[in-house]
């Protein structure tokens, strides 16, 4: 196999911009390059890499974003997170879309009471994290900006990826890179409200200790998951973490990857990244609608 910065400068992703309507564009959904980040349970996990046009991995430097997809931890497709990867790669950031291990039916059904099913797609990503973190040079990453987030069960993977610090460790992960993330982006993260998961590793409410990262909230009032975070967010306030936290009036479950929902999204995420100065304005601006993502205060 060929190195892996020779493979990457000559495949480098030319990316579109953000341009108002996610599904009247297929073309800003275009793949990234694949990389294969580990082998767990016998499987190749990969994921899709997106780079700022004229990118310079040798003289430049840029935050990164890391996003899950969703799909129940049983499912799901990069394919759900790639047109936030290119908006955010043309606005100068390194993005990544991630694959992880999920267990088969069978093999959830054969795992003692105590143990989740979850506890295979945290570890994988945190492996993920610590790759991009290990692989910053060549990709022209800042490995002290990493911005983590995702969709569903993968908004509730990458919280518990960065935060459960001590378990759900791959063995075979680099020793000394943590899988701390600068900022959370959560699309209608799958939490359950405290207690009420039998396994505690894989509960978010079991890992809020130390300086928290900022928190961003995206849901659809009439989402089921939401009651879970409505929880956490006013936890989070008590620790004083910086939050924000916004919902779609009448939307459900995965509301965002809906006109004009996906853009307005990608404009708050945009927002937080400016203000932590992860990235520098002005941001594109959403087509005009009739929709608007309210606060939660």
């Amino acid at each position: 196999m060929k190195p892996f910065m020779m493979m990457l400068v000559a495949t480098t992703v030319v990316v579109d911009g953000f341009a108002g309507s996610a599904s009247a564009a297929p073309q800003r959904r275009t793949a990234g390059k694949e990389v294969v980040y580990k082998t767990s349970g016998g499987e190749e996990q990969v994921m899709e890499l997106f780079f700022p046009p004229d990118h310079a991995p040798m003289k430049a430097k840029v935050p990164a974003v890391i996003l899950f997809h969703g799909g129940g931890w049983s499912g799901g497709s990069l394919v759900q997170f790639r047109y936030a990867c290119n908006y955010f790669a043309r606005r100068g950031l390194v993005a990544a879309t991630v694959n992880y291990r999920m267990h088969s039916k069978e093999e959830a059904r054969a795992l003692p009471p105590s143990e989740s099913r979850k506890r295979v797609c945290v570890t994988d990503g945190k492996s993920a994290i610590r790759w991009i973190k290990s692989h910053a040079g060549e990709l022209g990453v800042d490995p002290e900006k990493i911005v983590g987030g995702g969709g569903s069960a993968g908004g509730h993977i990458c919280v518990l990826a960065a935060l459960n610090a001590d378990g759900l460790n791959d063995p075979a992960d680099p020793v000394g890179i943590d899988t701390s993330v600068r900022a959370f982006l959560l699309f209608n993260p799958a939490f359950v409200t405290p207690g009420s998961d039998r396994d505690a590793e894989v509960d978010v409410f079991e890992h809020l200790d130390g300086n928290l990262p900022p928190f961003l909230f995206l849901f659809g009032t009439e989402d089921t998951w939401k009651p879970a975070t409505d929880v956490l967010f006013e936890t989070l306030k008590k620790k004083q973490s910086a939050t924000r936290y916004l919902v779609a009036p009448e939307e459900g479950h995965s509301f965002w990857i809906k006109d004009p929902w996906y853009d307005l999204c990608l404009a708050e995420c945009d927002a937080l990244l400016v203000s932590l100065g992860l990235l520098e304005g002005p941001a594109p601006v959403p087509a005009p609608s009739d929709k608007r993502l309210v606060h939660v205060k």
